[in-house]
Protein backbone atom coordinates (compact mmCIF):
# COMPACT_ATOMS: atom_id res chain seq x y z
CA UNK A 1 0.00 0.00 0.00
CA UNK A 2 2.95 2.38 1.05
CA UNK A 3 4.89 3.47 -2.03
CA UNK A 4 2.73 1.69 -3.64
CA UNK A 5 -1.09 2.84 -3.59
CA UNK A 6 -0.54 6.05 -2.61
CA UNK A 7 3.13 8.49 -2.08
CA UNK A 8 2.63 8.03 2.01
CA UNK A 9 6.07 7.15 2.59
CA UNK A 10 7.70 10.54 3.15
CA UNK A 11 5.74 11.29 5.93
CA UNK A 12 6.47 8.01 7.93
CA UNK A 13 9.83 8.61 7.65
CA UNK A 14 9.27 12.46 9.01
CA UNK A 15 7.26 10.72 11.50
CA UNK A 16 10.05 7.99 12.72
CA UNK A 17 12.54 11.23 12.41
CA UNK A 18 10.08 13.22 14.84
CA UNK A 19 10.08 10.17 17.17
CA UNK A 20 13.76 9.17 17.31
CA UNK A 21 14.48 12.74 17.78
CA UNK A 22 12.49 13.55 20.74
CA UNK A 23 13.66 10.69 22.52
CA UNK A 24 17.22 10.96 21.62
CA UNK A 25 17.38 7.58 19.55
CA UNK A 26 20.50 8.67 17.06
CA UNK A 27 20.17 7.55 13.58
CA UNK A 28 21.08 7.78 10.31
CA UNK A 29 19.17 9.92 8.06
CA UNK A 30 20.09 8.29 4.71
CA UNK A 31 19.68 4.87 6.01
CA UNK A 32 16.02 5.06 8.00
CA UNK A 33 14.14 4.37 4.63
CA UNK A 34 15.68 1.53 3.88
CA UNK A 35 15.45 0.37 7.59
CA UNK A 36 11.35 2.13 7.78
CA UNK A 37 10.38 1.37 4.50
CA UNK A 38 8.12 -2.05 4.06
CA UNK A 39 8.88 -3.06 7.80
CA UNK A 40 6.15 -3.16 10.35
CA UNK A 41 5.83 -0.71 13.90
CA UNK A 42 6.32 -3.35 16.14
CA UNK A 43 9.76 -4.26 14.68
CA UNK A 44 11.03 -0.87 14.07
CA UNK A 45 10.29 -0.25 17.52
CA UNK A 46 12.35 -3.19 18.93
CA UNK A 47 15.05 -2.18 16.64
CA UNK A 48 15.05 1.01 17.71
CA UNK A 49 14.36 0.99 21.27
CA UNK A 50 15.45 -2.50 22.69
CA UNK A 51 13.64 -4.47 24.58
CA UNK A 52 13.03 -2.34 27.32
CA UNK A 53 9.48 -1.12 25.74
CA UNK A 54 6.63 -3.01 27.35
CA UNK A 55 3.93 -4.17 24.41
CA UNK A 56 1.51 -2.00 25.98
CA UNK A 57 4.09 0.76 25.30
CA UNK A 58 4.70 -0.79 21.69
CA UNK A 59 0.92 -0.30 21.38
CA UNK A 60 0.51 3.40 22.39
CA UNK A 61 3.54 4.29 20.55
CA UNK A 62 2.16 2.91 17.13
CA UNK A 63 -1.02 4.29 17.60
CA UNK A 64 0.40 7.82 18.85
CA UNK A 65 2.19 7.46 15.51
CA UNK A 66 -0.46 6.38 12.84
CA UNK A 67 -2.65 9.17 14.52
CA UNK A 68 -0.54 11.57 13.67
CA UNK A 69 0.36 9.96 9.93
CA UNK A 70 -2.95 9.77 9.05
CA UNK A 71 -3.83 13.83 9.83
CA UNK A 72 -1.12 14.99 8.18
CA UNK A 73 -1.25 12.40 4.91
CA UNK A 74 -4.75 13.24 4.55
CA UNK A 75 -4.94 16.35 2.66
CA UNK A 76 -2.43 14.68 -0.03
CA UNK A 77 -3.86 11.49 -0.68
CA UNK A 78 -3.91 10.26 -4.33
CA UNK A 79 -3.64 7.38 -6.00
CA UNK A 80 -0.09 7.00 -7.73
CA UNK A 81 -0.09 8.10 -11.39
CA UNK A 82 -1.31 5.34 -13.74
CA UNK A 83 -2.75 2.95 -10.51
CA UNK A 84 -6.80 3.84 -11.18
CA UNK A 85 -6.29 3.18 -14.74
CA UNK A 86 -4.96 0.05 -14.20
CA UNK A 87 -7.26 -1.32 -11.53
CA UNK A 88 -9.89 -0.31 -13.58
CA UNK A 89 -8.92 -2.10 -16.38
CA UNK A 90 -7.96 -5.34 -14.10
CA UNK A 91 -11.46 -4.83 -12.53
CA UNK A 92 -13.54 -5.06 -16.33
CA UNK A 93 -11.11 -8.06 -17.08
CA UNK A 94 -12.69 -9.38 -13.80
CA UNK A 95 -9.19 -10.33 -12.23
CA UNK A 96 -9.36 -10.25 -8.64
CA UNK A 97 -7.39 -7.67 -6.41
CA UNK A 98 -6.32 -6.95 -3.05
CA UNK A 99 -4.43 -4.96 -0.44
CA UNK A 100 -1.91 -6.63 1.45
CA UNK A 101 -0.16 -4.05 3.45
CA UNK A 102 2.42 -4.40 6.71
CA UNK A 103 0.38 -1.42 7.37
CA UNK A 104 -2.35 -1.30 10.70
CA UNK A 105 -5.69 -2.09 9.81
CA UNK A 106 -6.81 1.70 10.15
CA UNK A 107 -4.37 2.90 8.14
CA UNK A 108 -5.11 0.31 5.12
CA UNK A 109 -9.09 1.29 5.38
CA UNK A 110 -7.88 5.04 5.70
CA UNK A 111 -6.01 4.80 2.71
CA UNK A 112 -7.82 2.98 0.20
CA UNK A 113 -11.10 5.53 1.24
CA UNK A 114 -9.32 8.19 1.05
CA UNK A 115 -8.31 7.27 -2.74
CA UNK A 116 -11.46 6.10 -3.37
CA UNK A 117 -10.60 2.14 -4.50
CA UNK A 118 -11.59 0.10 -2.08
CA UNK A 119 -14.66 -1.01 -3.96
CA UNK A 120 -11.80 -3.11 -6.16
CA UNK A 121 -10.29 -4.81 -3.99
CA UNK A 122 -11.97 -7.71 -2.56
CA UNK A 123 -10.00 -8.57 0.28
CA UNK A 124 -7.87 -6.23 2.48
CA UNK A 125 -4.86 -7.68 4.37
CA UNK A 126 -2.70 -5.77 6.93
CA UNK A 127 0.12 -6.41 9.19
CA UNK A 128 -1.90 -7.62 12.43
CA UNK A 129 -3.66 -10.42 10.79
CA UNK A 130 0.22 -12.04 10.13
CA UNK A 131 2.68 -13.88 12.15
CA UNK A 132 5.62 -13.09 10.27
CA UNK A 133 6.78 -9.90 9.01
CA UNK A 134 8.22 -9.24 5.49
CA UNK A 135 10.17 -10.47 3.73
CA UNK A 136 8.38 -13.91 5.17
CA UNK A 137 5.72 -14.43 2.28
CA UNK A 138 3.23 -15.45 4.97
CA UNK A 139 1.02 -12.30 3.90
CA UNK A 140 1.35 -12.91 0.44
CA UNK A 141 0.35 -15.85 0.96
CA UNK A 142 -2.97 -15.77 3.05
CA UNK A 143 -4.18 -12.72 0.92
CA UNK A 144 -3.91 -15.40 -1.94
CA UNK A 145 -5.69 -17.91 -0.34
CA UNK A 146 -8.38 -15.20 0.53
CA UNK A 147 -8.80 -14.19 -2.99
CA UNK A 148 -8.46 -18.57 -4.46
CA UNK A 149 -5.74 -17.45 -6.20
CA UNK A 150 -2.67 -19.40 -7.13
CA UNK A 151 -0.02 -17.68 -5.84
CA UNK A 152 2.26 -18.88 -8.89
CA UNK A 153 -0.40 -16.70 -11.71
CA UNK A 154 -0.52 -13.85 -9.24
CA UNK A 155 1.29 -10.73 -9.64
CA UNK A 156 2.59 -8.77 -6.43
CA UNK A 157 3.36 -4.84 -6.62
CA UNK A 158 5.76 -3.71 -4.44
CA UNK A 159 8.21 -0.86 -3.69
CA UNK A 160 10.50 -2.12 -0.75
CA UNK A 161 13.44 -4.31 -0.31
CA UNK A 162 11.69 -6.67 2.12
CA UNK A 163 8.45 -6.56 0.19
CA UNK A 164 10.11 -7.66 -2.72
CA UNK A 165 11.76 -10.55 -1.50
CA UNK A 166 8.00 -11.17 0.44
CA UNK A 167 6.19 -11.69 -2.80
CA UNK A 168 9.04 -13.79 -4.53
CA UNK A 169 8.93 -15.85 -1.47
CA UNK A 170 5.72 -16.39 -2.09
CA UNK A 171 5.96 -18.27 -5.49
CA UNK A 172 4.48 -15.06 -7.10
CA UNK A 173 5.57 -12.33 -10.20
CA UNK A 174 6.86 -9.12 -8.61
CA UNK A 175 6.36 -5.69 -10.17
CA UNK A 176 8.75 -3.20 -8.34
CA UNK A 177 7.71 0.46 -8.48
CA UNK A 178 10.11 2.64 -8.36
CA UNK A 179 8.40 5.31 -6.06
CA UNK A 180 10.72 5.10 -2.81
CA UNK A 181 13.93 3.94 -3.75
CA UNK A 182 15.74 4.35 -7.21
CA UNK A 183 15.16 2.51 -10.20
CA UNK A 184 18.88 1.14 -10.42
CA UNK A 185 18.85 -0.41 -6.79
CA UNK A 186 15.59 -1.98 -7.74
CA UNK A 187 16.29 -3.52 -10.73
CA UNK A 188 19.10 -5.28 -8.59
CA UNK A 189 16.09 -7.10 -6.74
CA UNK A 190 14.87 -10.50 -7.54
CA UNK A 191 11.72 -8.33 -8.75
CA UNK A 192 10.44 -9.70 -12.35
CA UNK A 193 9.69 -6.04 -13.84
CA UNK A 194 11.45 -2.68 -12.52
CA UNK A 195 8.95 0.19 -13.63
CA UNK A 196 9.22 4.21 -12.67
CA UNK A 197 5.26 4.21 -12.53
CA UNK A 198 2.46 2.27 -12.84
CA UNK A 199 1.94 4.46 -16.36
CA UNK A 200 3.95 2.35 -17.82
CA UNK A 201 1.95 -0.81 -17.45
CA UNK A 202 -1.21 -1.86 -18.58
CA UNK A 203 -2.79 -5.66 -18.82
CA UNK A 204 -1.58 -6.72 -21.89
CA UNK A 205 1.93 -5.62 -20.96
CA UNK A 206 2.22 -7.63 -17.86
CA UNK A 207 0.27 -10.79 -19.47
CA UNK A 208 -2.44 -11.10 -17.01
CA UNK A 209 -3.49 -14.72 -16.84
CA UNK A 210 -0.94 -16.30 -18.84
CA UNK A 211 1.25 -19.04 -16.05
CA UNK A 212 3.42 -19.40 -19.41
CA UNK A 213 3.80 -15.60 -19.74
CA UNK A 214 4.38 -14.49 -16.58
CA UNK A 215 5.31 -10.30 -16.28
CA UNK A 216 8.49 -10.92 -18.40
CA UNK A 217 11.99 -11.63 -17.52
CA UNK A 218 15.03 -10.49 -16.13
CA UNK A 219 16.01 -8.76 -19.73
CA UNK A 220 12.62 -6.55 -19.24
CA UNK A 221 14.06 -4.80 -16.18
Amino acid sequence: MDGVLVDSNPFHLRKWASLLTEHRIPFDPEDLPKQIVGHRNDGLLRHFFGPALTAEERRALIDELEEKFRAAFKPHAEPLPGLRQLIVQASQAGIPMAVASSAMRKNVEFVVDAIGLRPYFQCLFNGDEVTHAKPHPEIYLKTAEKLGVDPGLAVGFEDSFVGIEAVKNAGMKCVAIASSFPLEDLRRTRADRVVKSFTELDLESLSFGSRESGVGGPDDK
